[in-house]
């Protein structure tokens, strides 16, 4: 079962502050001119991918993981555990916030909470992020939320191509206008909104605030997580290593020509973000380009990367 990569069918989300960049840029198959995700690597009920090659070609991720544990080093857990996307915020994304796993489960019933982290696959001139608060406790959060000073509350930051951010659960953020993003967080769909800019929805109205869950799981003070990217050059690749915590490692690589032999110690996801290439592996050759994505399962010992490409590479780092 499954000595080749796993490539995926990305699943279109459509959302108000979307745009055409994951057509213009990644080439995708978008539903209208506000396609704000492309769920890449998904097995959650809201968006599982299609599998696209071998012996369950036409069956999701999400029934993989389910009947075929071994291609996921068998794995404990009743979901797929991470879920990767592209996002192109043509308009600024609400301000929010999600709850730990713990949160999750007592309230809304759901096996994770959501942490995740941002690689900036590209932006505008000036493109900002907001990315924690200025309040010093629960009590000066819950004023100046109740009072709309949304200016002093929130915090700012200008990004540009390359910019990475680990964004733990409790964090107050939002992505701005004007930035494509690769998202890669634990396989949640809980959002709480803290603030939308009062816009109103296909239906007139102003979205659904969820203040009252908001400012229970908000952190405070925020403090910005410790990160320390590191560079390696590994088996003919550049490595650098963006995030290694409790929930997932995740690495950029750079394939400039022909890789060593890289085993398969776990599985792996993989998103091409620009250039093209094969994997080899099993004397079969695979290509792949900007915009795939694809899994190495745990059933492959050992494949190379051929060709010029960058890729964002990650893990489970569940037992």
């Amino acid at each position: 079962m499954y000595r080749e990569p796993i490539f995926l069918q990305p699943e279109m989300k459509e959302r108000i502050w979307g745009g055409t960049a994951l057509r213009d840029k990644f080439g995708y198959d978008i539903p209208s001119e506000q396609t704000g995700e492309a769920w890449c690597i998904s097995g959650h009920a809201n968006g599982p991918n299609v599998i696209q090659n071998g012996a369950l070609e036409g069956k999701t991720l999400k029934e993989a993981w389910e009947d075929n544990r071994e291609l996921f080093a068998n794995e404990s857990g009743e979901e797929f555990p991470l879920l990767v996307k592209i996002l192109d915020s043509k308009k600024d994304l609400s301000v929010q916030v999600h709850p730990d796993d713990t949160y999750a489960r007592e309230v809304e019933n759901q096996n994770y909470g959501k942490t995740e982290c941002w690689y900036v696959i590209d932006c505008e001139p000036g493109a900002e992020i907001i990315f924690g608060h200025h309040s010093k406790n629960k009590q000066e959060l819950e004023r100046m939320v109740e009072n709309g000073e949304w200016e002093s509350l929130l915090r700012r930051i200008p990004v540009q191509p390359g910019d990475f951010y680990y964004v733990p659960s409790g964090t107050i953020h939002a992505i701005g206008a004007g930035i494509q993003i690769l998202e890669t967080q634990q396989s949640s769909d809980i959002t709480y909104r803290v603030y939308d800019y009062d816009r109103v929805g296909s239906d007139g109205k102003k979205r659904e605030l969820h203040l009252e869950k908001s400012l229970e799981v908000t952190n405070t003070p925020h403090e910005d997580p410790a990160i320390e990217r590191t560079h390696s050059l590994e088996a003919g690749l550049r490595k650098e290593t963006l995030t290694e915590e409790t929930y997932f490692s995740v690495y950029h690589w750079t394939l400039d020509g022909t890789s060593q032999d890289l085993k398969t110690e776990t599985y792996q996801l993989m998103s091409v973000l620009e250039g093209e290439g094969e994997v080899v592996t099993d004397g079969k050759t695979f290509s792949i380009e900007k915009g795939d994505h694809f899994i190495i399962p745990a059933t492959m010992d050992s494949f190379q990367l051929k060709g010029q490409a960058k890729l964002i590479v990650s893990h489970s780092n569940k037992a």
